[in-house]
């Protein structure tokens, strides 16, 4: 066997992007990302995490040249030291089933890392924020959604193995759209509109800007203090919403006010997989023509939580069932939504996982994110609970 880093070389781009379509051959339930995705991470022009770090990747081949594995490692020197120990990453892990060979590719990202003076590395996780490529599925053999991560089973084996150990679980929650809610969430919700002052409503992409203001300020209030996660700035705002905007169904993505201040908010969107499993991982002139055969006239009947936040202040006084609630009066309705799946809960998180339980949600997919001290001396701590 033998490791190549892939640097500017097309032809290794093309392997390490390719290698997973012979790899899931006989997974159903896999879905091909869409090979843009996957180099935006890789482009320092496309994701502002070079400015405050590095990353790098490799491919491995037999000894016949055929590529049997591929891996990513990468430094974000803005949150690497808000640990116990300086922590890097590594990400974007395939193999086959072999362990020397899995074997070879962490200790390729491990010795990278200690170069950098990391002294422990997360994985699989990604080169930018968490809502994408992070983190190693366990259970829940379904589809995926788009930009989570789906592997085999025997890859958990490998983690293990080398002495990777749980830093955090991440659940997937599910319950199909149809059906009632609990009666206590409804009570919170009638208890609290009460009060003139909260107001809940969907966006409206007319007023795009206000929305991307809206949200960045609930995000930094509500997400900013999680381990890992830093402030967003404007400028990164509305860059998430100028992608988003193509995709939004303004009538699922929603927030909470009080007295005419952004208190919450409940991102959903289309789960936008139910179109890219037809486009083979290509946006090309024929993958458009089917996005927009099955966004728009097949019609999209699944959709997922990509993110749920209510600012400190409010918490725990019903605001997150009433958003809910607010939000199924309209979907249950009037909508043609199926499923709904509520994506990437991590245990550290017991209030969220709460909410997702409250409204009928059950875990239907667990992922888990690894944490590999480089000194096994050193005492493991899992990621800190949200109080």
């Amino acid at each position: 066997m033998q490791i190549f880093e892939v640097g500017e070389s097309k032809r290794l781009v093309r392997d390490f992007i390719e290698l997973p379509i012979r790899l899931y051959k006989n997974y159903p339930n896999w879905i091909r990302p869409l090979d843009a995705d996957i180099e935006e991470v890789f482009d320092p022009k496309r994701n502002k995490f070079f400015r405050n770090g590095e990353c790098t990747r490799w491919v491995l081949k037999d000894n016949h040249g055929l590529t049997i594995g591929r891996v990513a490692a990468f430094v974000n020197n803005k949150t690497a030291k808000s640990n116990n120990q300086p922590t890097g990453g590594f990400g974007f892990f395939e193999c086959i089933n072999n362990q020397d060979a899995a074997f070879l590719l962490f200790d390729t990202c491990k010795i990278w890392l200690k170069e950098r003076d990391m002294e422990a590395m997360d994985g699989p996780i990604n080169f930018g924020e968490r809502d994408k490529w992070w983190g190693l599925l366990l259970e829940g053999d379904f589809e995926p959604n788009y930009c989570m991560p789906y592997n085999p089973p025997f890859y958990r084996d490998f983690f293990e193995a080398y002495g990777f150990q749980v830093y955090f679980y991440q659940y997937t929650y599910f319950r199909p759209v149809d059906g009632e809610l609990s009666p206590k969430i409804y009570e919170k919700y009638e208890r609290l509109i009460k009060d003139p002052g909260f107001r809940f409503e969907h966006m409206k992409l007319s007023q795009i800007e206000k929305y991307t203001n809206d949200f960045r300020t609930i995000y930094n209030k509500a997400w900013s203090k999680h381990t890992g996660v830093a402030a967003m700035p404007e400028a990164q705002a509305k860059a998430l919403m100028k992608k988003l905007k193509p995709v939004i169904d303004e009538k699922i993505f929603w927030y909470g006010y009080y007295n005419n201040e952004p208190i919450a908010f409940f991102i959903i969107l289309p789960e936008l997989n139910q179109i890219f499993k037809h486009v083979n991982g290509k946006m090309d002139w024929l993958g458009k023509l089917k996005f927009v055969w099955h966004r728009y006239v097949q019609g999209i009947h699944k959709m997922f939580g990509v993110a749920f936040g209510v600012v400190p202040e409010f918490q725990g006084r019903g605001v997150e069932g009433a958003i809910v609630i607010a939000s199924a009066q309209l979907i249950q309705k009037k909508l043609k939504y199926k499923e709904f799946e509520m994506n990437w809960i991590g245990d550290f998180n017991p209030k969220m996982m709460h909410v997702a339980e409250s409204v009928g949600g059950k875990i239907r997919k667990t992922h888990a994110t690894y944490r590999k001290l480089f000194d096994e001396t050193k005492p493991f701590e899992r990621c800190p609970i949200i109080e």
